[in-house]
């Protein structure tokens, strides 16, 4: 069961992490109207806020914390393939589907990163259109856009989309 969970501040919003005792199962950005200050925490949501933190200070690219994501074969298959996406590269949703060995699934794999809960140790936010354009992000384009940047990935940064 995941009864853990622990916030973070960075600079594009609030954080939360959430976990079991022994994985985090969630972590995704908080809403606006979402201002819980509830927080009960173990070790492992411990590690993943201070590895995050390292994130987010250009001091970790890499995350060590062990995760679990329930879905689909399909949807597994989507997640490995982007968590594979290496830290300052971006990949298109056709690639990913090549890499997956379903070339026509752009669309589906859209949908798989929509449902992906853990947000930047399974980085959606690498993944744009074929076109070069950003495509989607759950929690919008700015965000998408710092993330990018804070990896590198400069030619996003002040682009409209």
């Amino acid at each position: 069961m995941d009864n853990y969970r622990q916030l973070l501040n960075t600079p594009v919003g609030r954080i939360c992490v959430i976990a079991s005792e022994t994985a985090v199962t969630q972590i995704y950005f908080l809403q606006r109207e979402e201002q819980s200050t509830f927080e009960l925490s173990n070790h492992i949501t411990e590690l993943a806020i201070q590895q995050l933190y390292e994130y987010f200070t250009h001091q970790r690219d890499t995350f060590t914390f062990p995760v679990y994501q329930t879905g689909t074969k399909f949807q597994q298959q989507v997640w490995a393939a982007v968590q594979a996406i290496p830290y300052g590269e971006m990949k298109s949703y056709r690639d990913i589907g090549t890499q997956i060995e379903n070339p026509k699934a752009v669309r589906a794999i859209g949908q798989a990163n929509k449902k992906n809960k853990l947000l930047i140790v399974v980085p959606c936010h690498r993944v744009i259109a074929h076109d070069g354009s950003l495509g989607g992000y759950a929690y919008g384009n700015e965000i998408k856009q710092y993330l990018l940047a804070l990896e590198g990935n400069r030619m996003f940064v002040d682009k409209d989309s």
